[in-house]
Parts: structure tokens; C-alpha cells; sequence
């Protein structure tokens, strides 16, 4: 009975969820960094380039090379000012700041560097300010005769770019991280890569997508993860959210299934929020469960074909490049896995207090931030304010640091204190459970912090910490026996 009731209520709550994101569709999340994707057009004395681009980062002096929100920057203020101008007010910024910021950008060919020149720009309309503005660059430069191919190549602190050649067939098309050269860009097209080497970066630009980006993604994995420490509920559910991603990246990355980010974004963090909450109520697999995680997994492929088609898959190597970039998220989503297994479920799974004191309360943590993407995320709430904890949680707002010291500190006390008790049982559950909750908030604020040696404390601290409460636990049975002994010898 305890099941059906919590199967209605929860119903009633996603229901009430997707109706927020489909009544709040044109708010989006705030200013995630996007490549910038650039088209050239190779003429016989000129080189023609087309570039959507979020130019603010650029003109702001922002340093995108490891950061994957604009409210993340040092001087993200100058950024948010840019944003807010007028169409005809950005593009005289971007005028007067183009002798400075068109020396981050080479193009050449032969050895020779090419000058260019900005012929136009066509700022975006400002719009919702939560959300991030592309505007067109239209640049040129002269072209020496010859067949030498061209190679370009950005400052990393511009970000990632997508090159892409136009008007070819079989034209070059690629993803270049922050700082990386194209490589050779033949003129009249021709294969820019061969299907193996495509195939090889677009695993890498999947689990990057996953590690370290995709952070709803991780927690997405973690709450089925977290269902129940037997491999077979859990090889279902990831079977059940493998195929359903697939089809929809397939259809999306396709163009044959096109549903806005506004959309699909809420509905992810919406899907989150699920299985987090069902998972404090369930301990094994229900029979309803992987259906819902292949529907959840069809939201989250449209949200990877949405990653996928920033990053530009051109006309050629088209099969290899979803292949391999669905492979990547594969690597990613069973790397996530095989840390929690290893950290956690090696060390702890064989014990009843498993599920409480761990399972549980990371559950609730994960479904308590993607109740916050919810809302944010259909803009229902903002990320400053009350909520300001909550946008510095996930978008590495916090020193790494100080948190992971605190937390350190807070969990080394819970555990001091069981050592020293004797009969405080259900102190000695609260406190496993708290543990569990605070360290995995200092793990992910240490991981969107890009805090990798923060993150390995964080998480051998934990595991330390719930072995002492482990100990504790035989201690304090001990003692209770010697106490029983010695009152019936009274």
C-alpha cells in the first residue's frame, strides 16, 4: 500500500514538474559556454568567414579555457554589461575592441599569417538577459595564390571553436578545444579526417561531455546508481537509459526530432529529481522503474544531440562522429559508476545500514539540486539571492578548499563523538547520514571547482569517516554487552 501511495504522489510531482517546464519553455539556464562556430568560404583571392559566437566573452577579456559558465569568471560584471547593450551598441563595442582582440586569432597558410579584416557584424537582440546571445562576425582576409592549405587556430582563453569548411563537398569540419590547431584545411575540401581518427575525438568530446560537464548527467547516473547495491537492478536501468539515449541522440543529431533546449532542460533536471526522491522510498527494482528511466533517457539524448550539433558534425564521418561521440558518454556515464562502486559500495554495500546512512541521503542531495535546476532552469527563480548557494554549488562557486576543510572537519567530529559514546544508536544513524550528505556536497562543489585533488580528499574522507562509524558501531556492541553483563551481576 506504501508503494502505490508513493507511486500516485510521486506522479503528481513530476506531473506538476513537467507542467513548470512547459509553461516556463522560453526561460533557459543562464549563460552555459558555447563554442563558437565558424564557417569559411575559401575563394581564389579571399577567404570569407562566418562565425556565431557569444562575443561578449571576448570583448569582456573573460578566460573561457576551463570554464563552462560565464557566471563562473573573475569579471563576469563586464560581461553581464556587454550583455545588456543594444544590438547597434555591441556592434560599435565589438568595433572598437577588434584591433585587441584579433591578434588571439590566427589564420595562415604557407607559414604566412594572414591579417584579418571584421567586415560586419550582426549583433543579437538582447532578449531574455538569463540567456546567452549569439551574434554573427563576418570577417575576411586575402588569400596568396597556391594550393597551401590553411590552418587556424584561436588563444585558448576564446574557448572552443567549431571549423567548419563551406561550400565544398566533403569539407573540413571540426572541434577544436581552447588553444588547439586545426591542422591542415586543404582548399578544395576533400577529407579532413579519416573515419578512425573521427571517430577517436568524438569519443573524447562525449566523455567530456560527462566528465567534467555534464554534471546533471553524473547525478542522473548516481540516482540509479544509488537504487540498490545489486548489479542486476542496476545493469537493468543503465540498459533501459543506454538504448533510450541512443535513439533520441540518433533522431536528434539527424534533425528528424527537434525539441528546444527550453524544453528539455527542465525536463532533465525534472527526471533527476525522480529518481532521487523514489529512491528513499525504494530499495530494489520496482517493476515500473525501467520504463521510466528509458523515458527519462529519451530526454536525455535530445539534450546530448543538442551538445552534439553545437559542435558541428559536417558531411563528412557523419556515422563515426555519433559513434564515437555516444561511445564517449558511455566511457563517461561507466566511469562515474565504477568511482561510486569502488569509493562506496565496495567498502560499505555488504552492510544493512547501507541505504540509510548512505544511498538515502546522497539520493535526497541529488534530488535537492535538480529541484533547483527545475526551477532555474524554467526561471522560476534566478541564481543570486537566496538561491545564490545553489548556482555556487554547481557551477563551482565555492573556494574548494575551505569546503572540502570544513566538511572534512564536520564529518571528523561526527565521528569523534561515536567513538566516545556508548549507547547512542540513533545518534550513531543521523550522524552516518549526515556524514553522507555533507561530504557529498563538498565532492560536488570541490568537482564543478575543476578541484580534482579536493575531490580525492573529499572522497577518502568520506570513505574514512563511515569505516570509523563502522567501528564504532561493533565498539559500541561490545560495550553494550559489558554493560548487560555487569547489571545481571548486581
Amino acid at each position: 500500500m506504501r508503494i502505490k501511495t508513493f507511486s500516485r504522489t510521486m506522479a503528481r510531482v513530476i506531473c506538476s514538474a513537467l507542467a513548470s517546464a512547459f509553461l516556463a519553455a522560453s526561460a533557459v539556464q543562464a549563460h552555459e559556454v558555447q563554442p563558437v562556430v565558424m564557417d569559411m568560404t575559401i575563394g581564389a583571392e579571399t577567404v570569407k568567414i562566418s562565425a556565431d559566437w557569444m562575443i561578449e566573452t571576448a570583448i569582456s577579456g573573460l578566460d573561457l579555457t576551463d570554464l563552462q559558465n560565464t557566471a563562473e569568471a573573475q569579471n563576469d560584471s563586464e560581461y553581464d554589461r556587454l550583455r545588456a547593450l543594444q544590438p547597434d551598441q555591441l556592434a560599435e563595442a565589438v568595433k572598437a575592441a577588434w584591433p585587441r582582440f584579433v591578434s588571439q586569432l590566427e589564420l595562415s597558410t604557407g607559414g604566412e599569417r594572414l591579417p584579418l579584416t571584421l567586415e560586419d557584424i550582426e549583433a543579437g537582440d538582447v532578449g531574455n538577459l538569463e540567456i546567452a546571445r549569439l551574434s554573427t562576425l563576418r570577417l575576411s582576409a586575402p588569400l596568396p595564390p597556391g594550393d597551401a592549405p590553411l590552418e587556424f587556430r584561436a588563444a585558448p582563453e576564446l574557448g572552443p571553436f567549431v571549423v567548419r569548411l563551406a561550400g565544398v563537398e566533403s569539407g573540413y569540419a571540426e572541434f577544436l578545444a581552447p588553444g588547439m590547431s586545426s591542422g591542415a584545411i586543404p582548399r578544395t575540401g576533400g577529407e579532413d579526417q579519416t573515419a578512425s581518427a573521427a571517430f577517436v575525438d568524438y569519443v573524447a568530446v562525449g566523455f567530456d561531455h560527462i566528465v567534467p560537464k555534464g554534471l546533471d548527467h553524473i547525478l542522473f547516473v548516481l540516482g540509479l546508481f544509488f537504487l540498490s547495491t545489486r548489479m542486476g537492478p542496476l545493469l537493468w536501468q543503465v540498459s533501459a537509459f543506454t538504448l533510450a539515449h541512443t535513439v533520441t541522440l540518433a533522431l536528434g543529431a539527424l534533425g528528424i526530432v527537434r525539441i528546444p533546449p527550453s524544453v528539455v532542460e527542465p525536463l532533465i533536471a525534472a527526471s533527476i529529481v525522480y529518481v532521487g526522491v523514489e529512491n528513499v522510498f525504494l530499495r530494489n527494482l520496482s517493476p515500473w522503474r525501467p520504463f521510466v528511466v528509458f523515458g527519462f533517457g529519451l530526454l536525455h539524448g535530445l539534450g546530448f544531440a543538442s551538445v552534439l550539433m553545437n559542435f558541428g558534425l559536417g558531411g563528412t564521418n557523419f556515422v563515426p562522429k555519433l559513434v564515437g561521440f555516444n561511445v564517449g558518454v558511455e566511457v563517461g556515464q561507466l566511469a562515474v559508476i565504477a568511482a561510486a562502486w569502488l569509493a562506496l559500495n565496495f567498502f560499505f554495500g555488504r552492510y544493512e545500514w547501507y541505504h540509510r546512512r548512505i544511498a538515502a541521503p546522497v539520493s535526497v542531495a541529488v534530488a535537492i539540486i535538480a529541484a533547483f535546476w527545475v526551477l532555474e532552469r524554467t526561471g522560476i527563480v534566478g541564481t543570486d539571492g537566496p538561491w545564490a548557494l545553489f548556482s555556487a554549488l554547481t557551477e563551482g562557486g565555492f573556494n574548494p578548499i575551505l569546503v572540502t576543510a570544513t566538511a572534512v572537519i564536520l564529518a571528523a567530529g561526527l565521528a569523534g563523538i561515536q567513538m566516545l559514546s556508548v549507547t547512542m544508536q540513533k545518534f550513531r544513524a543521523f550522524a552516518g547520514m549526515l556524514t553522507s550528505f555533507i561530504m557529498f556536497l563538498s565532492l560536488v562543489a570541490a568537482f564543478t571547482s575543476g578541484a580534482w585533488t579536493m575531490c580525492v580528499v573529499a572522497a577518502l574522507a568520506w570513505v574514512l569517516a563511515l569505516r570509523v562509524h563502522s567501528l564504532a558501531g561493533r565498539y559500541q556492541a561490545v560495550a553494550q554487552i559489558l554493560c548487560d553483563f555487569a547489571s545481571t551481576r548486581k
